[in-house]
């Protein structure tokens, strides 16, 4: 259980400094929020004053503020990392009502969420200790190993949602870990950037455990909107690496066009609107294309054929020279276009080019 509580007024130097109390490091007035029971056992002024009482709704909200008051009645959750990520992931717990505990190696990224209500942990194990449901982001699985590995028998009953970016193997491989020391594993992939996290715009990748994942539902969903696909580990990261890869190329041929049009003289702005139109009107065709990749059949009702578009191509590559920039960022598809071609695929659509990546 974590309560809120109201201490007397202390007016020494010791009194503005941290302090431990258990497993929490936090600063004493005016109020605190630690454990029942390591504050009930280790604070001298309990025992000195013998007047324990639990802040008032009000009193909470400004230590916390309303959104970051605990509801004793919900998930106690512990966030590993605290980078622009897991800070967002903690501050939306925190909004949602949740105790959470929070670590990071830089001790006061955490510290900067205690005005917001949530508990510091000094270790990764205390932070461990704190939940039943721990939350993991952080650079990549190295670190992720780094951090949890020491722990091992502490992970035992708890749930790991894990939401570092990485491969499917270092899913798959993670998830035998966490097994082998008894705790439920759920990789996941988060689509959205810091800001967008707790708002319709956001939506995370999860597989695992099924039973795990309906179990912290819930919580989960303050993050954004939960997608579960299945009991392979590897298939969020699959998902992820697959989605963020449509959007570097898309990005690539973005960073491409303002390049070129700046090599004239022309501000990237004026291109903007006339850019954002073209790419949202070529989105559609990615349902038509997952259609044609499924089937197999790249060459029924082709528009533009891949023949035609290689022909072209040489346009893209030759200009950007002419301009004095470097084609490097989108000269690797028309090498692709042209092999297709040379292999006798000409009368295709551009979707023919997956069979060359996946032969």
């Amino acid at each position: 259980m974590i309560s809120t509580f109201h201490l007397p007024s202390m007016t020494s130097r010791a009194a503005s400094r941290p302090h431990t109390y258990g497993r929490f490091r936090m600063t004493r007035p005016p109020y605190l929020a630690v454990s029942t029971h390591f504050f009930v056992r280790t604070c001298p002024h309990y025992r000195r004053a013998g007047n324990l009482r639990s802040a008032r709704r009000d009193d909470t909200n400004k230590r916390y503020g309303a959104t970051g008051a605990h509801d004793m009645s919900k998930t106690p959750v512990t966030v590993l990392g605290l980078g622009d990520m897991g800070t967002a992931l903690a501050r939306a717990l925190l909004g949602g009502g949740h105790p959470t505990t929070v670590w990071n190696r830089t001790a006061n990224k955490a510290e900067a969420l205690a005005p917001e209500g949530a508990l510091t942990a000094a270790t990764a194990g205390e932070a461990v200790a704190a939940s039943r449901l721990v939350v993991v982001c952080l650079l990549d699985y190295d670190s992720v190993r780094q951090v949890l590995g020491p722990l091992g028998e502490a992970l035992a009953g708890r749930t790991v949602v894990n939401l570092t970016n990485g491969t499917p193997r270092q899913a798959r491989d993670l998830a035998a870990w966490a097994a082998g020391h008894g705790a439920e594993y759920i990789d996941g992939g988060i689509m959205a950037v810091p800001p967008m996290i707790g708002t319709p715009a956001a939506f995370l990748l999860y597989s695992g455990s099924p039973a795990a994942f309906t179990a912290h539902r819930s919580v989960l969903d303050l993050f954004g909107e939960s997608h579960h696909l299945g009991e392979d580990h590897g298939r969020a990261p699959l998902y992820d690496l697959a989605l963020l890869s449509a959007m570097y190329g898309m990005f690539s041929g973005v960073l491409h066009a303002y390049a070129l049009v700046r090599s004239d003289g022309v501000a990237a702005g004026d291109v903007a609107p006339l850019l954002g139109r073209w790419l949202t009107a070529m989105s559609g065709a990615v349902d038509g294309y997952a259609q044609r990749i499924d089937s197999g059949d790249h060459a029924t009702g082709v528009v533009s054929t891949i023949a035609m578009q290689s022909a072209a191509f040489g346009n893209f590559t030759g200009s950007a020279r002419d301009q004095g920039i470097s084609p490097e960022l989108i000269a690797p598809i028309g090498a692709l276009m042209a092999r297709r071609v040379a292999a006798g695929h000409g009368h295709e659509d551009l979707t023919g080019l997956v069979e060359l990546l996946t032969a």
